[in-house]
């Protein structure tokens, strides 16, 4: 049983991790982004604190929480702020994840000039389709030809990318090894730092109270900082970085069904092939098929 829940654990890590964007959606209609990550964090790690200090039996090292410490801040204080101010900024969030869906594609380029990781043919074909079809998904789906190109939030966007594909790579090579809760526990401090810091200087901290933000604030501290943040360490932790950032092509189609039950966006035939072509893109970048 545990095995196939093991077995299960990318498919569950791209829903949650998809449903981020529709909740700050939901939320930045009463809170400024940075505050917005201020408050998250802040109960993610009181909550976080109480977990480790009944659960953790050994700490990292010094070294072990510096290295942690940075992966957090690109990860979850740099990305999470690229994204949440890309949304904030008038950038539609099917818009904001089909950027920070070009994720597989940065990470081959790095890890091939940093790492020299090779790539078969049947996984680069993968990593084509998925492109295209991440990119096709986003486009049939009604409504993105009303959006207003705006520089600064297509910025956040790519500065988002560029983040959480650095900060996954950085946490393969140094930070593995370290237990998930301590390691999630010293990546939120860092962010929070980050983020209120960000908040102070950028923001008025003004909130406006209402059952839709405490909701979607709850859905971002329990599912996304938690669960959907325990699943990507452990995936990073146990796949090649590659093979788990080829995941991140299925969330912008997944984004763009939550976002036809939620929102009663319409998704054309267009719409589900191009998604079915991103499914394979991910099937060829993880199978254990050999190319010649």
């Amino acid at each position: 049983m545990f095995s196939r829940l093991i077995t299960l654990a990318p498919f569950f890590f791209v829903f949650l991790w998809s449903t981020g964007f529709i909740g700050a959606k939901y939320a930045l209609v009463y809170i400024e982004p940075f505050t917005l990550l201020m408050v998250r964090m802040f109960i993610t790690l009181v909550l976080l604190g109480a977990m480790c200090w009944y659960w953790v039996k050994k700490w990292p090292t010094k070294k072990e929480i510096g290295h942690q410490m940075v992966a957090g801040l690109l990860i979850h204080g740099v990305y999470l702020s690229g994204v949440f101010a890309a949304i904030k900024a008038g950038l539609p969030a099917g818009i904001t994840a089909i950027i920070v869906g070009g994720q597989p594609i940065l990470t081959v380029v790095l890890s091939w000039y940093l790492y020299k990781a090779r790539l078969t043919l049947r996984q680069s074909f993968g990593f084509g389709f998925g492109l295209i079809g991440v990119i096709a998904t986003v486009l049939f789906t009604q409504g993105v030809a009303d959006f207003s190109f705006s520089f600064t939030a297509v910025l956040y966007a790519l500065l988002a990318l560029l983040a959480i594909t650095l900060g996954s790579l950085y946490q393969k090579h140094f930070g593995a090894k370290v237990e998930l809760l301590a390691a999630n526990f010293w990546q939120y401090v860092s962010s929070l730092v980050l983020v209120t810091i960000l908040s102070f200087t950028f923001e008025t901290q003004e909130i406006e109270w209402s059952l839709t933000l405490i909701l979607s604030l709850t859905w971002l501290i329990l599912v996304l900082s938690f669960m959907a943040t325990f699943l990507l360490l452990y995936l990073i932790r146990e796949g090649e970085a590659s093979q788990v950032a080829s995941y991140f092509y299925l969330v912008p189609p997944t984004a763009s069904l939550n976002a036809w039950v939620l929102f009663d966006e319409r998704l054309v035939p267009a719409a589900l092939f191009a998604m079915g072509l991103t499914v394979l893109g991910v099937y060829l970048v993880t199978s254990k098929g050999r190319s010649k």
